[in-house]
């Protein structure tokens, strides 16, 4: 507080506010939240709309940060989603490219208008179509990133699937797209739904809502879309403000940007703190996405989200750990029935083996550049985590578990059973015991 005083921490915070697309240690955050307590927002979509709007320099627009009472350096912040449910009528989205000339080095990051050489410039809407955000100053579009091959898709009433339209639907959408994309009040992005694409109408879509964004803020001021070693990557020697070193990337990102499908409601994400108080964010929220995001996007929504955060001491790794709802395990990587722990038990019987270790299902989050360097990361934290060698965790996730990939081009989850006396030991295991029934 400006008089040095500390305030009272609140048993919920209700988030309404948004970063320009820059998550930085040093802006103030909301808050601060107790240890326990719940945080409520109401976040706007990612990707697509800030990646027409110039003026925000991360590439998605996430809520300001939260403090977490108790959460120090070296900790981490267990996270369960309580639930997301998407408030977008409609959204847009597609392949990207990015015409030339629009950016200085990253469209992300440093959107740029050619005629007057202006970084960040501000913008406007005009009409509809891949030319309707205007510079204020000129009147001349501005397109750091097109649409190649597109769709808008609407939701039926109880956000189960979705139908992409034909393009006069498409139009009638993009006319009132703020409406339809259901853009909170403080966000301030152009809506992609301006954009009125329309290349595959007709195409039924299910509905499995998600945060792409969520864990807490890095260690130095980083565009948010960046906080993860494969987008990351992207910042080291770069020709922007924002240009870090591979050194300053691997030592303050949190990882927060995963686009991880299994972090959804019902999940549990662990997430390392950086800084004092954590600063828990979110954003980026999903209608749906097959692994990999392999079109590079996804249907970017609206959405109310409720967590309920907790504060771990002592956190051995750097990155987000993930207790998925069971039913999105892998087959291997899923508690063992009672009927095949009995059937262990008379094989253990048969060959004299007098314990069988209890295991817990767990997936360790890896992030690079790319997806072998992700895998490798993703091992060493795992090992780190549960004090083994890399060779047990590749055994373990071989027989009892699986790689998965989250986003290419480098974002995977080492999912695997693991001994739950070594989560006991880093304090994670009565999270997969109230995950699992264990």
């Amino acid at each position: 507080m400006p008089d040095g005083s500390t305030p009272t921490s609140r048993r919920s915070v209700v988030v309404s506010e948004f970063t320009n697309s820059v998550l930085d240690p040093q802006a103030p955050m909301l808050g601060p939240i107790e240890n326990g307590g719940t945080i409520i927002a109401n976040t706007a979509p990612g990707c697509w709309g800030p990646m027409i709007t110039p003026r925000l320099r991360g590439g998605h627009e996430v809520t300001t940060p939260v403090f977490v009472q108790g959460a120090e350096v070296g900790d981490a912040v267990a996270i369960r989603i309580r639930d997301i449910t998407v408030t977008s009528i409609a959204t847009a989205s597609g392949h990207d490219s990015s015409p030339e000339g629009f950016c200085l080095g990253d469209p992300y990051v440093a959107a740029r208008f050619p005629v007057c050489d202006t970084v960040w410039p501000e913008t406007h809407v005009e009409g509809i179509g891949q030319d309707a955000v205007k510079c204020d100053a000129c009147g001349n579009a501005v397109k750091p990133f097109e649409i190649v091959h597109g769709y808008t898709v609407t939701f039926d009433e109880t956000r189960s699937v979705g139908l992409t339209l034909p393009q006069e639907a498409a139009e009638t959408v993009a006319r009132d797209a703020n409406h339809y994309a259901a853009l909170p009040d403080g966000s301030r992005q152009h809506s992609i739904l301006t954009y009125a694409p329309s290349d595959m109408p007709g195409t039924l879509v299910r509905m499995r809502p998600f945060m792409g964004q969520l864990g807490t803020c890095p260690s130095m001021a980083m565009p948010d879309s960046h906080n993860a070693g494969d987008f990351g990557a992207f910042l080291v020697g770069a020709p922007h403000d924002y240009a870090i070193t591979a050194e300053q990337l691997a030592e303050h990102k949190t990882d927060g940007h995963m686009d991880i499908d299994a972090v959804r409601a019902g999940a549990i994400i662990v997430c390392p703190v950086k800084v004092p108080g954590a600063g828990v964010y979110m954003g980026d929220m999903h209608a749906g996405q097959g692994d990999g995001e392999i079109a590079g996007h996804t249907m970017d929504v609206s959405g109310s989200v409720t967590l309920q955060v907790e504060v771990v001491k002592g956190y051995p790794i750097d990155g987000p750990v993930l207790f998925p709802l069971e039913e999105d395990l892998p087959p291997l990587a899923k508690p063992f029935s009672e009927a095949e722990k009995a059937k262990g038990r008379r094989l253990a019987e048969k060959w004299g083996v007098t314990d069988i270790e209890p295991l817990a299902p767990v997936s360790v989050i890896g992030t690079a550049a790319n997806l072998n360097a992700a895998i490798d990361n993703g091992l060493s934290r795992a090992a780190a985590l549960l004090d083994m060698t890399v060779a047990e965790v590749r055994n373990r996730a071989t027989v009892n578990g699986a790689i998965e990939i989250g986003r290419a081009p480098g974002v995977i989850q080492v999912t695997f059973l693991a001994p739950l006396a070594r989560l006991d030991a880093v304090g994670l295991g009565d999270y997969a015991r109230e995950q699992y029934g264990l």
